[in-house]
């Protein structure tokens, strides 16, 4: 399978203590350019998310953002600690049996000892642990949605290579003809300018041009880099930098074919491979 470079996914999740939500997006980038929008309370967790996002995606400009939203009552305490509470009332004991003399605990003084209220406030820890299940959550979807697309992008892309080979086969028949049929009218456009029947010469300057325009290599050459096309599409994986290098050299073959074409068709079709190469090398763009 290929992936697309673009894609986009959101998780939210609702805690005690408030509502967590994450969300990843990206577009075309030459390598992966990760920006994370976090809160700062969470500034710890950035370098276990980069490790995550880096592990599942290579190439790409990719955002992600992460909001949490405490619940206005998650400051309120829900209620006592009672363990914490019993604990209080057998130290008192103790200390009035040494000590009969001492003061009880009151109520204030027992609502004012640290930890004697259980908070719904989720801590540091736990909301940690959620933001790196969300961001696990996101990215599952992420690739999905991104797989998607890749497929739909390898359809594209395979439809284009039988286009272009279909060309290929159609025009490598007319190439003998074309040049054998373009050497008769140089054989009397050079007579005609010699003004001579200096056959030999004649014979020469024409097989020096037959040379020129002959265009089995890039025709050959064509069949090698679709193969290599195909191949690649079908192996999956991280493909945009080979493809992107094979659209240079499968352009390069197609205007060579073009700038050495004797034939109307030929012309034609090296033409229609040009505007199918440029096809797949905008949707290449898009590949991880």
């Amino acid at each position: 399978m290929i992936y697309s470079m673009t894609g986009f996914s959101a998780a939210a999740i609702e805690l005690d203590s408030g509502s967590l939500a994450l969300e990843i997006r990206s577009v075309n980038h030459r390598y992966l350019d990760l920006q994370l929008r976090i809160p700062d309370e969470l500034r710890i967790l950035e370098p276990a998310l980069r490790e995550a996002i880096s592990a599942s995606v290579t190439r790409g400009k990719l955002e992600c953002r992460v909001s949490f939203t405490a619940r206005t009552s998650a400051s309120i305490p829900a209620s006592i600690n009672l363990p914490l509470l019993r604990q209080l009332a057998l130290w008192s004991a103790e200390v009035r049996e040494v000590l009969p003399a001492a003061r009880d605990l009151g109520v204030a003084d027992i609502l004012r000892w640290n930890g004697i209220f259980e908070s719904n406030a989720l801590s540091a820890d736990k909301l940690a642990d959620s933001v790196l299940k969300l961001l696990l959550q996101a990215l599952h979807e992420f690739n999905a949605a991104r797989e998607r697309e890749g497929e739909k992008l390898q359809q594209f892309l395979l439809q284009r290579v039988e286009q272009i080979d279909a060309l290929r086969i159609q025009i490598a028949p007319r190439i003998p003809a074309a040049i054998k049929a373009y050497e008769s009218k140089l054989r009397v456009r050079l007579l005609e300018a010699l003004d001579n029947h200096d056959d030999e010469r004649v014979r020469q300057e024409i097989s020096l041009f037959a040379s020129k325009i002959d265009v089995d290599e890039e025709l050959s050459r064509l069949h090698t880099h679709l193969t290599e096309m195909m191949r690649v599409l079908e192996k999956g994986g991280s493909v945009g930098k080979r493809l992107d290098f094979l659209m240079q050299e499968l352009h390069r073959e197609a205007n060579t074919l073009g700038s050495k074409s004797v034939d109307a068709e030929v012309s034609r079709a090296s033409m229609e491979m040009k505007i199918l190469i440029e096809q797949m090398r905008e949707q290449i763009q898009n590949l991880e």
